[in-house]
């Protein structure tokens, strides 16, 4: 069987089901009051944020990117350094990198660095970007969206593989026996994910070079999600790899309040105004009017009916980390706080307690 890309994961079966947030960094007013927090304010809060997510006991926190109109995530990876200097144990991650605009070899420097900074807790996903205005902006073209991302995704784990590296591309300048620093924490190579969202190919892909997938399952069901995930799984094993060796992290949203009905019915709110100051049909795909459903894939509700569907989501899909985002929609801090409060005295010790291995 062959080796995964990097010699050792950082998802530990004994841990049980690894439980994270993430936040895609947007600016939103409130839905209702239409308040809308300062920019430093809001980068503040996401900052605090990583910080309470460590003192609920969650496992993961995660920064995405976005280039657009309504986000503040434009520089992740300066905000995700800000996390590791004031956290201690949580790891931390992209959520995602949109690698085929990106320069490969300054993400790795930038994540290698904050790997340093964290002793080892930094994390990459690297993803294609549906915000396709990005493309204009940092001077791409569209007509190369595939054939960028898949040379540069190759060509950073090249980088994560090896210190010297000799490389010729397309798309930037050759690599003759550059060497490539800093290395992360005690040498060792940064896990690195690929996100994946409706493209079969794209699993298909992950699985013949060996990495592991960022599954977001905002629109889909249980069911099919099943599917898709079986896949990749099946694909692993054409490619010679044990499926068993290589996590899946799924990431979808997360609320979580005393009341069911109330909680499904705040955060519904949020999102429906959310995609509509963002001019997206996104919202009309996502399934609310099911969602106290413990077959829902949406993780909202009382902590015991967030609990039965993570439970549910790990029985049947053999997931490793579930990633969930919190903060959508112009959420008030109050509630995310009280999300976070929740998780870290409710739901995360009844998952762990019921999916951690002896």
């Amino acid at each position: 069987m062959k080796q995964t890309m990097y010699k050792k994961q950082r998802i530990h079966k004994t841990n049980g089901l690894e439980l994270g947030l993430f936040t895609s960094g947007d600016y939103l007013p409130h839905p209702t009051t239409k308040k809308r927090q300062t920019p430093s304010e809001r980068i503040q809060q996401i900052i605090q944020m990583g910080q309470l997510a460590e003192q609920a006991g969650l496992d993961i926190f995660q920064v995405g990117e976005a280039h657009q109109k309504h986000f503040l995530s434009q520089s992740q990876m300066t905000i995700l350094a800000s996390i590791a200097a004031i956290t201690d144990r949580i790891k931390i991650s992209t959520g995602a990198t949109i690698i085929g605009v990106a320069d490969p070899v300054r993400a790795f420097e930038d994540a290698a660095t904050i790997d340093l900074i964290s002793n080892g807790r930094m994390e990459l996903v690297c993803g294609r970007s549906q915000r396709l205005g990005l493309f204009k902006l940092l001077g791409y073209s569209l007509d190369d969206y595939e054939e960028l991302f898949d040379e540069k995704f190759q060509l950073l784990l090249a980088l994560n593989h090896q210190e010297v590296v000799n490389w010729t591309g397309e798309f930037r300048s050759p690599l003759e026996d550059q060497l490539i620093l800093p290395r992360p924490y005690n040498q060792e190579q940064l896990p690195i994910y690929r996100a994946v969202r409706g493209s079969v190919n794209s699993l298909r892909e992950a699985a013949q070079m060996g990495v592991p997938i960022y599954c977001a399952q905002l629109d889909r069901d249980l069911d099919t999600m099943k599917t898709y995930l079986n896949v990749y799984r099946e694909e692993l094993s054409n490619a010679g790899y044990q499926p068993e060796d290589m996590p899946i992290a799924t990431a979808g949203y997360l609320y979580v309040g005393p009341d069911s009905q109330q909680a499904i019915k705040n955060y519904q709110h949020y999102i429906s105004a959310g995609y509509d100051q963002l001019q997206t049909d996104i919202y009309e795909s996502i399934d609310f009017e099911h969602a106290q459903s413990v077959d829902s894939l949406i993780n909202v509700g009382s902590p015991s009916l967030v609990v039965d569907k993570l439970l549910k989501q790990h029985e049947e899909l053999g997931h490793q980390r579930f990633v969930g985002q919190i903060d959508f929609g112009g959420v008030t801090f109050d509630e995310i706080r009280r999300t976070i409060d929740l998780l870290g005295e409710k739901v995360i010790p009844e998952v762990k307690k019921y999916t951690a291995k002896k």
